[in-house]
């Protein structure tokens, strides 16, 4: 039983720091969400179906729940609690799951999601400039200004909103707000589709979001072989000395 307790002991050690770690991760995460709400406010959601999406509210939200899993784990492993335990790697089971399962959608219906996407983003172009929109205003003009892009597919995109062939002023090449003559002249506009250079540039950040996603993903599959572990040498010794 001596061995038995040593496992078990050495088992709790490693489960209590990897969810110490866990946690301390889950803060970090949420600690990059409020700065990014706090410094880069304007860059809200460019989402006409989920206006309260946006970069800032998915790493707080993603914090969070880190935050919630990492704490449950360090309790069952400091308590030695089954319930707690079991929990724990429930949880821990389904989200896993449920990224897994989100990754295949993804992988086989990455052309529907395209499609679906910059329909999506096209609807939200109608609601730029408009009154209870100045979120999506900002965010909009943010990214074109940033990224040296206009419209979603192209500069077309914007002479549905304005009934014409005028775009905003942060598709110009050059600001000038002392006039507006910039935004009727097509020689003054950037001619590159904001969803594809967005989404080129997210091509070329793959290999860091790879390597972040892989640690994730490890770090749950740890936690899941860890938690079972336990539980089941805690069953054992319970076992034992009933």
């Amino acid at each position: 039983m001596g061995v038995s307790r040593g496992c078990l002991l050495c088992v709790k050690v490693k489960m209590f720091v990897f969810n110490l770690i866990f946690w301390l991760g889950g803060c970090g995460v949420l600690g990059v969400g409020v700065w990014l709400a706090v410094t880069q406010g304007r860059f809200a959601t460019l989402s006409f179906s989920f206006p309260s999406l946006s970069a800032a509210g998915l790493f707080m939200a993603t914090g969070a729940i880190i935050m919630v899993v990492g704490f449950l784990g360090c309790l069952g492993a400091a308590t030695e609690h089954r319930c707690l335990l079991l929990t724990f790697f429930l949880v821990l089971s389904t989200l896993f799951l449920l990224e897994v399962v989100g990754l295949l959608v993804f992988v086989t219906c990455r052309d529907k999601f395209d499609r679906y996407a910059q329909s999506n983003l096209k609807e939200g172009l109608k609601l730029y400039n408009t009154e209870g929109n100045l979120r999506l205003t900002n965010a909009w003009d943010h990214v074109q200004d940033q990224f040296r892009c206009c419209g979603v597919q192209n500069y077309t995109d914007w002479f549905e909103v304005y009934n014409g062939t005028r775009v905003p002023e942060s598709c110009c090449l050059v600001h000038s707000p002392a006039s507006t003559s910039c935004q009727a002249d097509y020689t003054t506009w950037w001619k590159e589709p904001c969803y594809e250079k967005v989404k080129r540039w997210l091509g070329e950040n793959i290999s860091a979001m790879g390597i972040f996603a892989a640690c994730i993903i490890v770090v749950q599959v740890l936690g899941i072989v860890f938690s079972m572990l336990m539980y089941c040498q805690v069953r054992r010794a319970e076992k034992y000395y009933n």
